[in-house]
């Protein structure tokens, strides 16, 4: 069975299901799924019972999808999303992107939890990604290329809209909210990185690293959808401060940051 023919089936189980046409997707990263408990009119359906999606193993990501309007918006929110370092190819990890187009998604706003390189931030802050650096030199468009998918070579100047960037801002100031801008970094994961390899980010300009994003933006860039993205700087890099990295320190300051983050985006919401 190939892509589209997955795609089809997963998009009929998931008309189904729900009545909604979303026109705006949310992928939440680790420990930022409470956006999703926002979400009117909810209709919830786990990884596991959706067809050809993957289940989520980390912990902070719950694994399911949520359908429903917030802020006026009909939405389809990822509580959790997959990762290339829990054994799936890129083709399973982005799936969910190439669902949400043909369910009729235009925009996505995509969250991940990353580690600060950049030496003026500090935990707690979020970073709008102005732009970002495949670490990994993997990507998900290598292979068959299905023309009604997308273009065999997109372009990626613009991979994060500029206009969402700007209302992003926007609102970010009317909430008094101290919002960072910088370029991400995907890096395959799951060890951390080493302090060495965070000074060599921090020479090519990068401001935050982490292990998700990128391959779900090449993907909507592929398939003609507005991406905007922010990470929310949960630790500093390795290196950094001298002491040890952990996955529960993500977590946790996922948390102290989630009124802020959620404030943003539903102002965000209003506005897109």
């Amino acid at each position: 069975m190939n892509i589209i023919e997955k795609i089809d089936q997963t998009r009929e189980f998931l008309s189904s299901k729900t009545g909604v046409s979303p026109e705006i997707g949310l992928i939440l990263g680790s420990g930022l799924g409470s956006l999703a408990d926002e979400i009117e009119d909810a209709v919830k359906i786990e990884y596991k019972d959706i067809p050809h999606f993957p289940v989520s193993t980390v912990e902070g990501h719950e694994g399911a999808l949520v359908f429903g309007t917030l802020k006026g918006k009909a939405v389809m929110a990822m509580k959790g999303r997959f990762h290339y370092y829990e054994g799936y190819d890129l083709e399973s990890v982005t799936f969910p992107v190439r669902v949400m187009k043909s369910l009729g998604v235009k925009k996505i706003v995509v969250t991940n939890a990353a580690g600060g390189s950049n030496m003026d931030f500090v935990p707690g802050d979020l970073m709008l990604i102005e732009d970002h650096i495949n670490f990994s030199l993997r990507n998900p468009l290598i292979g068959i290329n299905y023309d009604e998918l997308g273009n065999r070579f997109p372009d990626m100047s613009r991979a994060y809209d500029r206009d969402m960037m700007q209302i992003a801002k926007s609102v970010a100031e009317s909430q008094g909210t101290d919002l960072k801008s910088g370029v991400y970094a995907w890096v395959t994961g799951p060890s951390y990185e080493t302090p060495a390899e965070v000074r060599m980010l921090q020479t090519l300009g990068v401001d935050a690293v982490g292990m998700s994003t990128v391959p779900e933006v090449i993907v909507a860039n592929h398939g003609g959808i507005r991406v905007l993205g922010i990470s929310c700087i949960t630790n500093m890099a390795s290196g950094i401060l001298d002491k040890p990295l952990d996955h529960s320190e993500v977590i946790e300051t996922s948390e102290i940051a989630r009124e802020k983050f959620v404030a943003l985006v539903l102002g965000i919401l209003e506005r897109i």
